[in-house]
C-alpha cells in the first residue's frame, strides 16, 4: 500500500515538481492549491503526511495546520519562504512536526519526509506495554495515550514521546542535544529549539496539575521530569 502525501501550495509549478519527484520515489500524491481545498482533501484523502506551505490564499498554512490538529495527528512538514527563527518556532508551536525553507533541496526534503514517517511507523508498531504513572497522570507509549485524572488528553505523538522519555527517567537531567538524539533520533535535521517548543507545549497541558512532580528547566543544562 502506497504512502499517501498531500502537497499544499498555491504555486502550480512547485506542486507539479513535488508531485513528479514524490511519485518517482513511490509515494501516492494529491495536490491542493489553497487552504480550504487542503482541509477538504485531507478529510477525503486521509494522507499519511502533509507538505504544507505557510503562505496560502484564503486560509493560511498556519490556519490549516491548526485546523488539522483539531482532529488528526498525522505528520505535517511546513514549507516556508522565510526561514527566520521566529517562523520555525511558530511552525512547531502550531503542531507541525518539521519544516523546510524555500528554495529547498529535494534530497533534504526527502530525508525529512523519510525521517518523519519512520518515527511515526516506529510509534505505531511499538510493542512496549509499560505505563508510567505519577500523581494525576498516566503515560502509555504502547497505546500512545496521556491520561489526566483517568481522562485521555489529546497530545501530538512527539510531545508524548518526549514526556514519556523524561518521565521514564525522572530526576535525571538531559541536555537538548541528548533529547534530540533519544526522542527525535540521530537523523533529525532540526535544531535544539525544537525541544524548547515541545517543552513549552507540554507545560501548557501539565503545569499546576500536581505539587509532586514538575517539568523543570535546569538553566545552562537542559530539562528534567522532577519528582519531589
Amino acid at each position: 500500500m502506497y504512502t499517501k502525501i498531500l502537497v499544499v501550495d498555491d504555486d502550480p509549478n512547485i506542486c507539479d515538481m513535488l508531485k513528479q519527484y514524490l511519485e518517482k520515489e513511490g509515494y501516492d500524491v494529491r495536490v491542493a492549491y489553497d487552504g480550504y481545498e487542503a482541509i477538504d482533501l485531507f478529510k477525503k484523502y486521509e494522507p499519511d503526511l502533509v507538505l504544507l506551505d505557510i503562505m496560502l490564499p484564503g486560509k493560511s498554512g498556519k490556519d490549516v495546520c491548526t485546523d488539522i490538529r483539531k482532529f488528526s495527528q498525522k505528520p505535517i512538514i511546513m514549507i516556508t519562504a522565510k526561514g527566520s527563527v521566529v517562523d520555525k518556532v511558530v511552525c512547531l508551536e502550531l503542531g507541525a512536526d518539521d519544516f523546510v525553507v524555500k528554495p529547498f533541496d529535494m534530497n533534504e526534503l526527502f530525508a525529512r519526509i523519510k525521517a518523519v514517517l519512520r518515527r511515526c511507523v516506529t510509534l505505531d508498531e511499538s510493542t512496549d506495554d509499560e505505563v508510567v504513572k505519577f500523581d494525576r497522570i498516566e503515560i502509555s507509549k504502547a497505546k500512545y495515550e496521556l491520561k489526566i485524572d483517568g481522562v485521555c488528553v489529546d497530545i501530538p505523538p512527539k510531545e508524548l514521546d518526549l514526556l514519556y522519555y523524561l518521565a521514564s527517567n525522572h530526576n535525571r537531567v538531559f541536555t537538548r542535544d541528548q533529547l534530540l538524539d533519544k526522542v527525535w533520533g540521530f537523523d533529525y535535521l532540526g535544531d535544539s529549539r525544537t525541544v524548547d517548543v515541545h517543552i513549552k507545549r507540554l507545560r501548557a497541558k501539565l503545569e499546576g496539575l500536581s505539587d509532586k512532580w514538575q517539568l523543570r528547566t535546569v538553566w545552562g543544562v537542559g530539562y528534567k521530569f522532577e519528582v519531589n
